[in-house]
Parts: structure tokens; C-alpha cells; sequence
């Protein structure tokens, strides 16, 4: 598999770039720019699945997280440069949603096939449940509540405040768990460890993270331009293009290590790629987008739409109600997984 994903990277990325010189059709690169992104995002779980054998499963899942979401950092930036805010808020959306009930579902479901049982930290799901509850339930609704009564400027300001709030929390976040309680609750064991080798030494794996970001910067680039001409195509609504198509080519690496892990039964690290994850895009990519966004000629306010916000309030009561025991099976993926389904129908036919 790994030897198909570096042949699309050597084929699509040239494709990539002859393509946009020589102005092929827009539906026809759409596809390109897709395959491309997905495989070089494969390129990056293998680096990162590299360094999580070296740091460890939290600082390991907080780097797959990191690089993952910046693919989508970067799209989602050269969208509001392009004044596309309605697909940069519904892209967060999907990746809200498609973390926890698509990611995790298929994290759930792959591993629960191969095992009966799988255990991860049950403190460090209790501690993200709060997170959510608090990025999501807290972060996004207050600013529909509370703009209703606002004009646009100070629901920008609103924003800003609020996205401001969200870095600090967040950096705080981190602190707690990897300086001051580092170690303080320890990860139950599920299985006998197993010492591993790394693919690919420090050095060369972080060569080529920061050579695939870059290669990504500039596919996620001429991708946003060919949004428009794709949605008129096919009948696809900006909702529908930033929920699912935007979201799930945006967190290609993380769905791909996630899955990766839970199969190898390493759910510490598949758990902490699929909840890190979103809490990064919901407390730190979220707020800097709206912060980068004053820069731009539209600024964005962090005010989702109506099935926007239910679906990703949605998701997180059932992530937390099903992950709080620190325990999974395939079951509980498929249940994530039937979750996520009904939503995509529902933005698709929106």
C-alpha cells in the first residue's frame, strides 16, 4: 500500500503542477489534487507513526494531530483568502464530526474486528471529554447565542475575544498533560509491550514532513480554486464541499495513522489522534483562522449554521458517552460510524 501511495505522489504531484499551468478542466484536477493530497498525507502518517515509536503515544498523537490539521489550516487559509467563509466553517465542521464519529468509528470498528477488547487511558478520555464539552458545547454555541442580537461588527469581536480564550485554554491543555501531570495517570495495559523499530530514523522523518507540508501547501492551493466549477458539476452545495469533501481530503493523515494504530491495537494513540485532533481544530485552528481572517477583505466570525452546530454538539455527547469507559469494540464504531452517515446525507441533501 505504502509503495501505491508514494507511485500517486510521484504521478500526481508533476500532474499537479502541469496541470495548473496548462489549464486543464477543473473537475478533472479537483480529482487529481484529491489523490495527491491523500497520498502525500499517507507519507506524512508513516513519518509521524516514525515519531510516535520515538516520543511516545501522547506527544505521538499530539504530532499526527499537529501535521494532519495543518493541511487543513492550509486550505482552510487560501479558502478565506479566496472569501470562501461559508466552506472554511463548514470544513470545520466535517473535521469536528468526521474525527470523532468517522475516524473514531473506523478506529472502533478495524480494531474491535481484530479484538474483542481494546483499552485505552481512561483519564485522558475523561480529561478530553471535558475539552469537548467546553470547545464545542461552550466556544461555539455561546457566539450563536449571544450574536442574535448583535451586528457584525461586534460579533466579530465577539469572535475574537472568544478565539483568544480558546489559544490560551488550549496551550494550557498541553502543558497540563505533557509538563506538570505528565505521567500522574498512567495508561492501562491492554497488551504486552512489543519494543519497535522506527521506519525512518528523527532526522529523515521530519525532512519529510516538512517537504510534504510544503507539497500540500501548494495542491491545498490550487484545489480551493476549483471548488466553484465542481460544485455547479455535480450539484454540490458549498455546505455539503466543506463538510465532507474539504474535511475528510483535509484530515487524510490523521484517518490513515488513526486506523493504523487501532488495527495494531495502540488505541492510546488512535484515541488521542482522533480527539487531539479535534480539539486542535476547534480550540487552535479555528480561533487562528478567525484571528488570520481580519487580515484578509472578509473577516470570518465563529458563527456556525444551525445544522452545523446540532451536528457537531451531536457528535461529541456520543463520543463522550461512548468513550468515557475507557474501553472499545466494534459495535461502538459502528454505532460512531452509522452517526456520521445520517449527518452526511443530511448536508448532502441540504
Amino acid at each position: 500500500m505504502n509503495k501505491i501511495f508514494l507511485i500517486m505522489v510521484a504521478i500526481g504531484f508533476p500532474l499537479s503542477v502541469i496541470g495548473s499551468l496548462l489549464h486543464f478542466p477543473s473537475v478533472v484536477m479537483f480529482g487529481v489534487y484529491c489523490l495527491t493530497i491523500i497520498a502525500i498525507a499517507s507519507i506524512m502518517g508513516r513519518a509521524t507513526e516514525s515519531l510516535t515509536i520515538v516520543a511516545g503515544p501522547r506527544i505521538g498523537g499530539l504530532l499526527n494531530a499537529t501535521f494532519g490539521n495543518a493541511v487543513e489550516l492550509i486550505i482552510s487559509i487560501f479558502a478565506l483568502k479566496a472569501g470562501l467563509i461559508g466552506v472554511v466553517l463548514a470544513s470545520l465542521t466535517g473535521s469536528v464530526i468526521g474525527n470523532l464519529l468517522l475516524v473514531g468509528g473506523l478506529s472502533f470498528f478495524i480494531g474491535g474486528m481484530k479484538y474483542k477488547r481494546q483499552l485505552f487511558n481512561v483519564f485522558d478520555a475523561r480529561h478530553n471529554s471535558g475539552l469537548l464539552m467546553f470547545a464545542v458545547i461552550v466556544a461555539f454555541v455561546i457566539p450563536e447565542v449571544f450574536s442574535q442580537g448583535m451586528n457584525p461588527e461586534k460579533t466579530i469581536n465577539l469572535s475574537v475575544g472568544i478565539s483568544i480564550i480558546m489559544i490560551v485554554l488550549y496551550l494550557a491543555a498541553l502543558f497540563f498533560k505533557l509538563v506538570t501531570h505528565r505521567g500522574v495517570y498512567q495508561a492501562q495495559e491492554s497488551e504486552e509491550k512489543i519494543e519497535e523499530v522506527p521506519e525512518w530514523s528523527k532526522v529523515k522523518a521530519t525532512i519529510i514532513l516538512a517537504l510534504s507540508t510544503l507539497a500540500v501547501a501548494y495542491t491545498s492551493e490550487r484545489l480551493v480554486h476549483t471548488f466553484e466549477a465542481v460544485g455547479e458539476k455535480f450539484g454540490w452545495s458549498e455546505l455539503f464541499i466543506g463538510v465532507i469533501i474539504v474535511a475528510i481530503v483535509g484530515n487524510a493523515a490523521e484517518h490513515a495513522s488513526a486506523i493504523l494504530m487501532a488495527f495494531k491495537n495502540k488505541m492510546d494513540v488512535a484515541v488521542e489522534i482522533a480527539v487531539g485532533s479535534t480539539l486542535q481544530i476547534a480550540m487552535f485552528v479555528a480561533p487562528i483562522l478567525v484571528i488570520a481572517s481580519l487580515f484578509f477583505p472578509a473577516s470570518m466570525p465563529l458563527i456556525f449554521t444551525l445544522p452545523e452546530i446540532v451536528a457537531m454538539v451531536t457528535a461529541v455527547l456520543l463520543s463522550i458517552v461512548i468513550a468515557n469507559d475507557g474501553e472499545s469494540n466494534w459495535f461502538e464504531g459502528a454505532t460512531l460510524l452509522a452517526a456520521y452517515f445520517i449527518m452526511a446525507i443530511g448536508f448532502y441533501l441540504l
